[in-house]
């Protein structure tokens, strides 16, 4: 094949800020800080030394040479269902995959999470590259993989089957090249990023595994795109609940819970928000009652909140909480009763935080996009580095190739043409970052483990 170019002495690497145009599935599509215009000498010269190195070069023509087979990957993936909370199946067929790779004694953990580790030789950072293997679409979704218009078409393909496929990719032609790091690569397929899982299987790693120094995800993006800012959310399920009654003979007498939550959600409406850090709230589904001649003995509603800042959250949580109280307050005067109450109940919880754009593994991805041609946009969203990063631990979500559309929806596809540029880009990053023994350091830094 032809080379990539080795890119020889960017110092200073002058990239330019707020560009490229982003796609993820859960992607601010703006960039959320601007690209540092440099990377340090260290970071340079590591890259400098992994695009120089005939080992290297030889393992990025395998990755082009596994193309076909992380496609077949792909299409067997897809094809087994992965609602949230039912992932086991898919969970099992990537883990036989690994095992068959040489990773013999990766295992499904209690949570679900598929989990290997590739030993490093030692003393470099234990370095966490994942996928997650949930998809929004309930069983019983058809996930047949269809090709046609130069594209694959099945729902779950981009977001997150690609990541899953990829992560594979790698581990067969780091193991059949040989390939050393100097640091540990912890390869995980998660559980629980999407919809209500909470990010459950991100969150029982980061709980077992008090000793990962960093995170490196995939999940749909354009060349290019880095995701450093993990958006916090908290949703709720509010329920009404009162006695009922005829709707002739009782009224007057009894309060509505349907009316109440009608209350409720008129204040919530007005409830103000800053621009920036980006705050969003809505009321996501609600339902109760009985019957149209039915006053409504009960009432429910779901509450989506977010925010790019948790102090931001947490005072819009404040706000709409108290509108909920107010609501029945007022529901209860207005029949001069004291029979209508209402729960909350938190169902969803994802911590937030930023990595910060002049982190060592920042710029590692800024100067590996720059090695392979792309501009660095430094984007957010609410993905599974949301874990880490509210923990302090370095963590950012970058592509694997492919251009994706339709994101969790029917019609959800990609376009695989050339998506192996896109998984070497990534495979970079993080052999930057664990380091190449008798090429490159491991440039993540070590941490002291965290205590339980």
């Amino acid at each position: 094949m032809s080379r990539l170019p080795s890119v020889l002495r960017l110092a200073p690497l002058v990239l330019a800020a707020l560009l490229c145009a982003t796609q993820g599935a859960l992607a601010q599509s703006q960039a959320v800080a601007p690209t540092p215009a440099q990377v340090s000498p260290e970071v340079d010269k590591a890259y400098t030394q992994l695009m120089a190195s005939p080992a290297i070069q030889k393992l990025l023509d395998a990755v082009k040479a596994d193309h076909e087979h992380s496609v077949d990957d792909l299409k067997m993936l897809t094809e087994i269902e992965a609602p949230p909370f039912k992932e086991h199946k898919r969970a099992e067929a990537f883990l036989a995959r690994m095992k068959a790779l040489g990773l013999t004694h990766a295992k499904i953990d209690a949570e679900g999470n598929v989990v290997g580790l590739r030993k490093g030789i030692g003393g470099g950072p234990k370095l966490l590259i994942s996928a997650h293997l949930d998809t929004v679409f309930p069983a019983g979704t058809d996930v047949k993989v269809k090709e046609h218009d130069g594209r694959l078409h099945a729902p779950g393909i981009a977001d997150d089957t690609r990541g899953l496929s990829v992560l594979l990719s790698w581990l067969k032609v780091l193991n059949e090249n040989k390939i050393q790091t100097v640091g540990d690569l912890m390869i995980v397929a998660s559980v629980g990023e999407e919809e209500l899982g909470n990010l459950r299987g991100m969150k029982a790693i980061f709980r077992d595994n008090l000793d990962i120094d960093g995170m490196v995800g995939l999940e749909p993006s354009s060349p290019g795109a880095v995701l450093v800012l993990g958006t916090a959310s908290h949703r709720y399920e509010v329920t009404f609940q009162g006695p009922g009654g005829h709707s002739f003979g009782a009224f007057g007498q009894v309060p509505s819970a349907i009316h109440g939550m009608g209350r409720a959600i008129a204040k919530i409406a007005d409830v103000r928000t800053p621009s920036f850090p980006k705050t969003t709230f809505t009321v996501g589904t609600v339902g109760g009652g009985t019957s149209v001649n039915t006053i409504a003995p009960d009432a429910r509603m779901a509450i989506d909140i977010r925010s790019d800042d948790m102090a931001s959250l947490l005072e819009t949580e404040k706000k709409i909480l108290a509108a909920i109280d107010e609501a029945v307050v007022e529901e209860n005067r207005r029949w001069n009763v004291s029979t209508l109450s209402v729960s909350t109940k938190l169902i969803g919880d994802r911590p937030g935080g930023r990595t910060p754009p002049d982190s060592v593994i920042v710029e590692a991805a800024i100067r590996s996009n720059a090695a392979f041609g792309n501009k660095t946009l430094l984007r957010g969203g609410s993905t599974d580095a949301n874990v880490p990063i509210a923990l302090g631990i370095p963590a950012i979500i970058v592509g694997g190739g492919g251009k994706a559309s339709g994101f969790h929806s029917l019609s959800e596809s990609i376009d695989v043409t050339d998506a192996w540029k896109g998984a070497q880009n990534s495979l970079v990053t993080v052999l930057g970052l664990v380091g190449v023994q008798g090429v490159s350091p491991a440039l993540l830094p070590k941490r002291t483990a965290r205590t339980k």
